[in-house]
């Protein structure tokens, strides 16, 4: 790391994946927590005391007007994202927003313009994308080791059970596979192919009777014969794993998402195995890379670029159009 500054960080959103950014957050090096923010000063208390927060407030608009604060992890439901991201630029702090990043592309849009108005760091909370397996896929990548891309493929399913009311079915709630599910096989296709969105899409999807997808079945389609197959459901549980296809060989991930192993097998080679094994599960390597952006004071990460997550939301609402499938928030 470039030097020790210590960051101070807030949290807005005292739900379960924040209880994951907060637990894993000592590991990063040079961070402080030093406030979480809810809707219920009740719930933002109880957090605060879970995790030694010495101050809990009970709306965003406090936390964005905290002086101590620098640098927010939104981990609220993504349909109150877009309101959470503007009220913290407001306030004048950087912010890494759980994925999805918004419902759809305008607003992420929106949030983009503002943090390089104000010229503040904003990062999309995709972790996975900093796990030591996936920078050495990166790096098999760049290197040029599979020679070219010409098919990805990437799922992520689980069976989260029949609960109309969670927020996994629930369309208020911004429910359904792909945004919370899919983005990850999306987001993976869009890193392989550095950040090109496809140029034709095809879909498959089931929507539930919650009126959100359930599970869903893409091909992108880039030129040149390159294409990704993407899948993802919340109603099945799946292998989770990944294989990039090239000229000169492929590159094998099991469970992705989670990647402690990665495998390069070069045509007629004996495979490479990169193996990483994380303490606990690797949430904390994103709060790294954003500490050191903002150590050296850039305002996005290379790794998952402001406008790269906007492209992505793009390419989530062309997937959408033909389902039918709209949000409330965007009636």
């Amino acid at each position: 790391m470039s030097n020790q500054r210590i960051v101070k960080w807030g949290i807005m959103g005292p739900g379960g994946i924040s209880d994951n950014f907060a637990t894993e957050l000592p590991h990063a090096p040079g961070a402080a927590l030093v406030a979480v923010a809810g809707r219920s000063l009740d719930k933002a208390q109880a957090f605060a005391n879970k995790f030694g927060i010495p101050r809990a407030y009970g709306s965003c608009e406090e936390l964005a007007a905290d002086p101590d604060v620098e640098i927010v992890y939104i981990g609220t439901l993504h349909p109150v994202h877009k309101e959470n991201a503007l009220t913290l630029l407001r306030g004048g702090k950087s912010v890494l927003c759980e994925k999805p990043f918004t419902i759809n592309a305008a607003e992420a849009k929106e949030i983009a313009d503002l943090a390089r108005e104000k010229g503040l760091f904003l990062m999309e909370a995709m972790w996975t994308r900093h796990l030591p397996a996936i920078d050495k896929v990166r790096e098999w990548l760049n290197s040029g080791a599979i020679g070219d891309v010409r098919i990805v493929k990437a799922e992520f399913g689980f069976d989260a059970g029949w609960n109309p009311e969670g927020r996994l079915l629930n369309k208020a709630m911004g429910g359904g596979t792909l945004l919370d599910a899919g983005i990850y096989p999306v987001s993976f296709a869009s890193m392989v192919y550095g950040g090109e969105q496809p140029s034709k899409i095809t879909s498959s999807v089931l929507i539930g009777e919650t009126g959100v997808d359930e599970q869903f079945s893409l091909l992108f389609e880039y030129g040149g014969g390159r294409t990704a197959s993407l899948h993802g459901s919340v109603r099945l549980s799946m292998t989770n794993e990944a294989v990039i296809y090239g000229t000169k060989g492929r590159i094998e991930i099991p469970g992705f998402l989670f990647a402690k192993t990665a495998t390069l097998q070069v045509n007629g080679e004996e495979p490479v195995v990169f193996k990483h094994e994380l303490e606990p599960s690797g949430h904390f390597f994103q709060a790294i890379e954003a500490m050191e952006c903002l150590r050296e004071g850039r305002k996005e990460s290379a790794v998952m670029t402001v406008d790269e997550t906007v492209r992505i939301m793009e390419t989530l609402d062309r997937i959408r159009e033909p389902w039918g499938l709209k949000y409330p928030s965007e009636a």
